[in-house]
């Protein structure tokens, strides 16, 4: 411990030398500093846009990693999935964890939009509720998606009246069907690839359409989904694909490393301001050296080493790039926090990811004066006494 305060003691001179230097030039500091400042704020601010960027959009999708979207292939007879094919599904993924869903296209009456409907046992299990309430024993009434309903001015309690073609005798009729509004459907944060935001949401029992056009299985994580996909594609799937298994882990995992390389791509941009930034550093020191020559002849010639030269331009570049680097870092959180309001509705929403950026626009920074003033540092150390006392 004792030599760590004294190899601290011997530098303090160090860095109140190069303090005193620094603030002769102020304008040229200063500048120095603000091209720092601008380096680290451009890398951790991007970096901090592109985290709260991608946590907006997963809550838009929603939590898709750990489910299942099972459904019928085109060689499967029948071409849904029957009651006997529910039963063994929830016997390999437990009951607990599988939402039929029966769907059906209709449209709103007067050529209005089209719809989609959709027949669920447990409407709680996929969705939240925006407006209204999703009765206890839910038996008729429909759940209408926010789109849809802001659409057309839908609120609890009024009626939803749609229209479909079918054949009845052999001819084309159109089917006009009346619904009570219930509740309507949040259209974000859905972990269902039932969205609901132009949907239409019935019990299932309503939908007269035979079997179920797919099946969510809920699992724990992307471990369980991707070992209960094995086993669904072991039992239904042995000469040929009946059952069509859809890991939307993978979708997860493609949209994680598209966010990834998107973030790349900002932080590169930002990394120019740096390098930037690193030259003006570059440039102040190598004037620094020139008008200080003859004080670094003093100074070589009254005992100090070259080492010691050395020492003292790096303390500049040093102090440059800390100040500038704190200053920028403050300035990220305070933009950062702009963006996180503008994104995700919480200035504080800081992230591990975002405050990694913060990190690494402060090194990034650090690491770029010090850098910018090894040329001019090793300029200054090899100049010789006596020809640097000529001037």
């Amino acid at each position: 411990m004792t030599l760590v305060f004294e190899w601290l003691w011997r530098r303090v001179p160090t860095f109140l030398m190069a303090r005193r230097n620094l603030s002769r030039a102020r304008t040229r500091t200063a500048l120095a500093i603000l091209a720092i400042v601008i380096g680290v704020v451009a890398i951790s601010s991007l970096g901090m846009f592109g985290v709260a960027f991608k946590d907006a959009q997963l809550d838009t999708i929603g939590e898709i990693g750990s489910d299942l979207q099972l459904s019928a292939t085109g060689e499967k007879d029948p071409s849904y999935i029957t009651e006997n094919d529910l039963a063994a599904l929830e016997r390999i993924a437990g009951a607990d964890s599988t939402v039929p869903l029966k769907q059906r296209q209709m449209q709103m009456v007067d050529g209005g939009d089209s719809v989609t409907m959709y027949g669920v046992v447990e409407p709680d299990d996929l969705y939240e509720v925006h407006a209204g309430s999703i009765p206890g024993n839910w038996r008729k009434g429909a759940l209408v998606g926010q789109t849809l309903a802001d659409r057309n001015d839908l609120e609890p309690g009024n009626k939803l009246e749609l229209e479909r073609t079918t054949t009845r005798d052999g001819e084309q009729v159109t089917v006009t069907e009346t619904y009570r509004v219930q509740a309507i459907l949040k259209d974000e944060g859905q972990a269902s690839p039932a969205r609901p935001n132009n949907a239409v949401v019935l019990p299932a029992e309503q939908l007269d359409t035979d079997g179920y056009t797919q099946i969510i299985v809920q699992t724990s994580g992307a471990t369980e989904a991707n070992a209960t996909a094995m086993e669904i594609r072991e039992t239904f799937n042995g000469r040929e694909d009946v059952i069509n298994v859809f890991e939307r882990a993978d979708v997860s995992d493609q949209i994680n490393q598209a966010f990834r390389q998107i973030n790349l791509f900002l932080i590169g941009i930002g990394a120019i301001s740096l390098v930037v930034a690193g030259v003006s550093i570059t440039n102040v020191m190598l004037m620094s050296v020139i008008e200080r020559k003859q004080e670094i002849g003093v100074l070589r010639a009254v005992g100090y080493h070259r080492m010691d030269v050395l020492r003292i331009m790096l303390a500049e570049a040093a102090l440059l790039g800390l100040t500038g680097a704190v200053l920028g870092t403050l300035f990220s959180f305070a933009v950062g926090a702009l963006i996180n309001g503008a994104l995700l509705g919480d200035p504080l929403a800081f992230s591990g990811e975002a405050l990694r950026y913060a990190v690494l626009g402060f090194g990034f920074g650090v690491s770029a004066s010090i850098v910018g003033g090894l040329y001019p540092a090793w300029k200054a150390a090899k100049a010789e006494p006596v020809e640097a006392l000529r001037g």
